[in-house]
């Protein structure tokens, strides 16, 4: 999904160490845990969307935040909701699930320039107990979540989730369960 406006210097320079921002809330990474089967498929047929990097939260200036309000927006819109039998994972899709508007958003962030690295896959159940796959954004303000239900940008905390586990932001292979 592209961008239709255009961005000359890019936004490298949206991003922080994670270092200095302990007083921001993250969501707390358990032991390892075993990715979603369906995710490793995915990654198997699109190694160009399963990389990470040097752990990273983007900085949330105004122009960050609106980059990624309108892919939020975007992708919502553009997807038009399907349930999937099976549990296949996709990315630029006319037509999916919550995982594929999750890989969908991941994918156009990227492409705009943010970090691979601050932008996770996690699985989460509803308040219905519902599983449902979302994307993370680690960002100077805390962990924010892009949910194909709303077009809110919401912290983790915030939510009706309750995390299952989430992907490592320096290799998404690994995946970490959540306390």
């Amino acid at each position: 999904m592209a961008l239709t406006e255009a961005h000359a210097g890019g936004i490298a320079g949206l991003t922080r160490s994670l270092d200095n921002l302990d007083a921001v809330r993250r969501i707390s990474l358990d032991r390892p845990t075993l990715a979603p089967f369906s995710y490793v498929m995915f990654c198997e047929a699109n190694p160009g969307d399963c990389h990470g990097g040097a752990a990273a939260a983007i900085a949330m200036t105004p122009r960050a935040r609106q980059l990624i309000a309108l892919v939020n927006r975007r992708v919502n819109r553009a997807i038009a909701p399907r349930f999937e039998s099976g549990d296949t994972w996709s990315a630029g899709t006319a037509s999916g699930d919550c995982e594929d508007y999750a890989l969908t958003k991941r994918r156009a962030l990227i492409e705009a320039g943010f970090p691979a690295a601050s932008l996770l896959m996690a699985v989460a159940r509803t308040f219905r107990g519902e599983g449902h796959a979302v994307l993370i954004a680690r960002t100077s303000l805390g962990d924010l979540v892009l949910d194909n239900r709303t077009d809110l940008m919401r912290a983790w905390d915030r939510t009706d989730l309750s995390f299952v586990k989430i992907a490592s932001s320096e290799d998404p292979h690994l995946w970490y369960a959540v306390r």
